[in-house]
């Protein structure tokens, strides 16, 4: 992908990655909107309100960037909620909830709602984001995890069936990276900078990636083809042990 002269819109950039790598497709000379529900946070670039929860909020932002932007090619959509849950206590329901309807189902709508464009207009790129916590999961935080799961899965399919149509489809498949707090609580979350280097070469590279998996998130993509799995299962359960009563 030849970041340097897209039209480029980032749901879920109004911080951490999301941000980042708006600023990278800026600063490469592409023009760029960034989509969230606080736009307040973002003064360099161009904005736009959206809820990914809300359908009726997906379809306005729409109708609002690709009025300024008819040249819209590029779509990315990295909205996600990162929540623990103790599945011992019912009440977790609510976070588990709430994570699958902003993680997958909001991707689901962002795509749908830009499909029909990029395929109109004969070209373009969607950007999905999973987790290394789709290949591995994190038990203290299981519906983040399978909603992951769930973008990688759906997002394979969608590129099955936007073959031929001039549209692309890579995901990212980010590791720990040190935003929102992530530094603080997990010693080994990659810099924000590095992470976002690795993503922009991959990302650059032609053909691009279907999955674009930065150094660090390698041994979470192939844990189970590498006969790690289970050990790295049992490391990462042990975070439980933060949770009441436990």
């Amino acid at each position: 992908m030849d970041i340097t002269h897209r039209t480029v819109l980032v749901v879920g950039g109004t911080s951490g990655i999301g941000l980042g790598l708006a600023r990278r497709f800026a600063a490469a000379g592409s023009t760029v909107v960034v989509g969230g529900r606080d736009t307040g946070k973002v003064d360099d670039l161009e904005t736009v309100r959206i809820d990914v929860t809300d359908a009726a909020s997906v379809i306005r932002a729409r109708d609002e960037v690709l009025e300024a932007h008819p040249g819209l090619d590029t779509v990315v959509t990295m909205s996600g909620v990162l929540l623990q849950e103790d599945l011992r206590d019912p009440a977790h329901f609510a976070a588990a909830e709430t994570t699958v309807a902003v993680n997958l189902l909001g991707t689901i709508r962002v795509v749908d709602a830009f499909t029909p464009h990029l395929i109109g207009r004969g070209g373009g790129h969607v950007v999905t984001v999973s987790s290394g916590i789709a290949f591995l999961p994190f038990p203290l935080m299981p519906s983040y995890g399978a909603s992951k799961a769930g973008v990688h899965a759906y997002t394979e399919s969608l590129r099955a069936q936007l073959a031929g149509t001039g549209v692309d489809v890579s995901e990212l498949v980010p590791p720990a990276v040190a935003t929102a707090g992530q530094e603080k609580v997990n010693p080994a979350a990659l810099p924000l900078d590095a992470y976002l280097d690795e993503v922009v070469d991959l990302l650059s590279q032609d053909p691009t990636p279907d999955e674009v998996v930065v150094q660090a998130a390698q041994r979470l993509r192939w844990a189970e083809r590498d006969g790690t799995y289970a050990d790295l299962l049992a490391a990462r359960s042990r975070a439980l042990g933060a949770l009441p009563g436990r």
